[in-house]
């Protein structure tokens, strides 16, 4: 067995853990960070001389590509660059993150991509309702961790795992996946990481219309920015904030508006997957937001009594792994754990 080091690097933040050959693991979190070489530091401080023989990063896209993970060469880093547009709220963090453990680490560096759990989508599902002379298509995205949930749902299920299952991911990004037969059918997220549901400072998905109007005010950069920084909760808040503890510990009608217009954007992604695949056999939650907030849960499930889903109040409140009430259909909770995939993809690739 090998130690491992995964790396998930955003623009302010650094996310790793090291998995040594003898089974442990070490959890790392650097945040808000102005210079991500600080964190890079920190961490290279904090590993106190423990050297990874492969580091393994989280990319958020890796584009038309199914392989789950590649080796990242010259030419595979030139590659990943060119991809950027696609991602770029994230894809350059992830490249930032490359390029500073080749400096502190001569090993191996492994991509890993959260766009390839979806390649088993089917064309209906894959399509955009666009001339296909512009190449674009639905990818999605979360990709490693619904991986991470569909290998461990069937402990959880035993043969209902198999069947239709939504996961809601749940956090500052939040999409959600139709799995069956515990692979992608559907997903909410679609040529980038800004549509589906309202997430912390994305808008999701819009008429487009109202982008012709912003490009006719704005210029690219700007409304790029707006897209990606400006809409979502921290809009529907009025500019109080993008985070949804935040939005829940405060007593404005703004925060409060914001997180039932989030509730209900999940309660109705919910509904539209179970009509598309012709019923529903389990939900579950994961991501921060899907893990650790009962009354989100609570105000989601409020309006799906009718398809069977009604929550445990208890076991909602003690995060169980199974929050359903007697009687109804299974309603599971699994932590998110990109983490583990991507160690599990470095010993293969």
């Amino acid at each position: 067995m090998k130690t491992i080091l995964t790396i998930n690097s955003g623009s302010s933040s650094v996310k790793a853990s090291l998995f040594g050959a003898d089974g442990t693991r070490q959890n790392f979190f650097y945040g808000h960070l102005r210079d991500p070489r600080a964190g890079f530091d920190r961490l290279l401080h904090d590993l106190h001389g423990h050297a990874p023989a492969i580091v393994g990063h989280r990319f958020v896209h890796g584009g038309d590509i199914s392989d789950a993970a590649r080796a990242v060469d010259d030419v595979e880093l030139a590659r990943l660059q060119a991809i950027v547009p696609l991602a770029p709220l994230h894809l350059p963090g992830n490249l930032l993150g490359i390029e500073l453990c080749r400096e502190r680490f001569a090993v191996p560096q492994i991509a890993c991509f959260d766009t390839a759990f979806h390649s088993t989508l089917p064309e209906i599902a894959r399509r955009l309702p666009i001339p296909t002379i512009y190449g674009m298509r639905r990818y999605g995205f979360h990709g490693l961790n619904y991986a991470h949930v569909a290998g461990v749902l069937p402990a959880l299920l035993g043969d209902t795992a198999r069947g239709n299952v939504i996961v809601a991911h749940l956090g500052s990004g939040a999409s959600l996946c139709l799995l069956r037969e515990l692979k992608s059918r559907d997903t909410t997220m679609g040529y980038t990481p800004a549509g589906g549901i309202v997430m912390g400072t994305r808008s999701g998905d819009l008429d487009p219309g109202v982008m012709l109007e912003l490009a006719q005010r704005h210029d690219v950069n700007t409304l790029r920015d707006i897209v990606f920084h400006q809409m979502g909760l921290l809009a529907l808040s009025g500019g109080e904030s993008s985070e949804m503890r935040d939005l829940l510990a405060s007593n404005s009608e703004a925060a409060k508006f914001a997180v039932d217009y989030f509730c209900r954007q999940v309660s109705g992604a919910i509904g539209n997957f179970a009509a598309r695949a012709g019923g529903l056999d389990a939900l579950v939650f994961t991501g921060g937001i899907g893990e650790h907030s009962a009354l989100i849960r609570e105000k989601i499930c409020a309006t799906l009594g009718f398809m069977g889903i009604r929550l445990d109040h208890a076991a909602n409140e003690k995060h169980a792994p199974r929050v359903e009430a007697s009687d109804a259909m299974p309603v599971c909770i699994i932590p998110a754990d990109e983490e583990s995939v991507i160690r599990q993809l470095c010993l293969q690739t």
